[in-house]
């Protein structure tokens, strides 16, 4: 949870915004008892401090987070009483994060620029929204012109544009839909002249909205973000309950880092890629047995249906058609109620995106200045539930260095141990051309038993017609069967092919066997860093781009036991 908040606030209206925040800070830890909270303040004078002291009085803690250095940030408080709280619930943060000069138009650490000023409010604006699932606004519901101001970070918040103020490089995130854009407003009024709350709102009223649905109003957490704020919760359950499959599923990316200083922030976002992907390891193992079971299933189902018919049965062959049926589906239901394929999907990509967020922060391709959050493209194009996944790498990416770059001998590391050499069996690159040598060999596999099995029943068709006269009822009647059940075998065996994407893969696979070795050559070719630097944010963003993908193609093959 983020706070923008006016620092003037009415004092009669205090009391009331002090039961608003309170009853918000509950009714999330009573809709997601899973989910821990945390608030990022600044701990302004007014509404942040308000706001940190009920999450102190309610055991969430909250981290600092102050446009500039502790000593010119406190020129800004107007009084002793708001100075001496602020220092107390500062040394009450579990963490302070201090943002380092806007990268435009500096700020003066003496404090003689005004503009240079107001781009650090507008930099702490923009690092809490990016940074936060849901911003609480105690605002008075008007636009605002000062640059940072509780205004125009609602509206960053909902549009991700800051008028004289570029948080993004990418244009792209302009277009997109924008899951980080959940607002909770209570409208307050301020103490000044006109003063009172916009036009249509009354003051202590709260509504929930967000850019989606023309801005519309609710009194209670759109159904959209519900469920991402769901999925987030059931990942800290997983998390929780599969720990040991965790720690045997999945290794470290930092290992064999000794002698290089770790950035802050990194073990963080390790600790993330550690879950994400051993519990995508798990899932997919669930998905993988349940889909094998589901198709022999559905083989020996025409195996008895056939027998039955040709050799005239007993009911109870019927009755064992049917338990085949319903433990095939039974098994659809377990996996369908559970997840299984959601989450193998889910939690993989996530893993990617962690992948790709841990290397980056490593080698420096990201600026360590950047108030923003560097992977607004990720996902961008998908349903708004995903979102939780992006808000994973947010938690991330607040804990990493600002202002400091990480030591350029990582750049170095990063290229032997994301990219690696498939000689060695190391990396992405030997990591591709693996898999796609697999699915290759997986996918003639699958052909050639469909041509076999085809061409084996149309062979018996031929034997049967010529024959047909001379061979004896009893075999006959096998043949029958073999000639009913090889092309229902070569045809399930081609579904689940198509189920798992094994041709899509292939290409995929070879598509991205081929960005990493171009990517090695470049890199070999250059000593300079920069360059270098360049190259691997070429490469991530290939990889983010390849994970959607990736995600899409495997949503739109869903586990459906109907289809067989």
């Amino acid at each position: 949870m983020g706070v923008t908040a006016h620092r003037d606030l009415v004092a009669a209206e205090i009391p009331g915004i002090e039961v608003k925040v309170g009853a918000f800070f509950r009714g999330l830890g009573q809709d997601f008892p899973g989910l821990p909270l945390l608030l990022l303040t600044p701990l302004a004078e007014g509404g942040d401090q308000l706001a940190a002291r009920l999450a102190l009085s309610l055991g969430i803690p909250f981290v600092a987070v102050l446009p500039m250095e502790q000593a010119e940030y406190e020129r800004d408080f107007t009084s002793e009483n708001a100075l001496s709280e602020f220092r107390n619930l500062l040394a009450a943060a579990i963490q302070v994060i201090t943002l380092p000069p806007a990268p435009v138009d500096g700020f003066s650490p003496a404090g003689d620029s005004q503009k240079g000023r107001e781009r650090q409010y507008a930099q702490l604006g923009v690092f809490i929204s990016n940074h936060c699932q849901v911003l609480l606004a105690l605002w008075d519901g008007k636009a605002g012109k000062d640059l940072g101001g509780t205004g125009q970070v609602v509206h960053y918040h909902l549009t991700a544009v800051m008028e004289s103020f570029q948080a993004d490089s990418s244009h792209a995130s302009l277009l997109a839909n924008n899951e980080n854009d959940l607002v909770h407003h209570i409208v307050c009024s301020r103490d000044r002249a006109g003063g009172e709350p916009e036009d249509g709102l009354e003051a202590l009223e709260v509504s929930w909205f967000s850019s989606r649905q023309d801005g519309a109003r609710t009194k209670a957490i759109p159904d959209a973000y519900h469920r991402m704020l769901g999925r987030l919760q059931q990942f800290g359950r997983d998390w929780q309950q599969k720990e040991s499959i965790i720690r045997a599923g999945s290794s470290s990316l930092l290992e064999g880092a000794s002698g290089l200083e770790i950035p802050a922030g990194a073990h963080l976002t390790d600790r993330f890629f550690r879950v994400a992907d051993g519990l995508a390891v798990h899932y997919q193992g669930r998905v993988n047995s349940s889909l094998r079971a589901t198709h022999a299933l559905a083989i020996l189902m025409g195996l008895v249906f056939l027998i039955y018919s040709e050799y005239d049965g007993s009911r109870y062959m019927v009755l064992g058609f049917l338990a085949l049926f319903f433990a095939g589906f039974a098994m659809h239901i377990i996996g369908e109620s559970r997840e299984w394929h959601r989450k193998y999907l889910d939690y993989r990509a996530l893993a990617e995106g962690l992948r790709v967020q841990i290397y980056w922060n490593l080698s420096g391709v990201v600026d360590s200045e950047s108030a923003g959050f560097a992977y607004d493209n990720f996902l961008q194009k998908q349903d708004v539930d995903l979102g939780w996944i992006r808000h994973v790498m947010r938690l991330a990416s607040m804990r990493r260095d600002r202002g400091c770059a990480p030591d350029p001998g990582w750049v170095r590391w990063v290229i032997d141990h994301w990219i690696g050499e498939p000689a060695r069996g190391q990396g992405q690159l030997a990591y591709y051309s693996r898999k796609q040598l697999q699915n290759t060999s997986r996918f003639r596999r699958t052909r050639l038993l469909g041509s076999l099995c085809l061409w084996t029943g149309i062979s018996i068709a031929v034997l049967l017609f010529v024959l047909g006269g001379v061979v004896e009822e009893r075999h006959r009647q096998m043949l029958l069967i073999l000639m009913g059940v090889l092309p229902l075998v070569a045809g399930i065996w081609d579904a689940y092919s198509h189920k798992k994407a094994e041709k899509e893969l292939i290409k995929q696979y070879g598509f991205m066997s081929g960005v990493f070795t171009k990517a090695r050559k470049l890199l070999d070719a250059s000593d300079n860093t920069a360059f270098q630097r360049r190259v691997l944010k070429a490469l991530g963003q290939a990889a983010l781009d390849e994970g959607a993908e990736w995600l899409l193609m495997h949503r739109e093959r869903p586990l459906e036991h109907g289809h067989l």
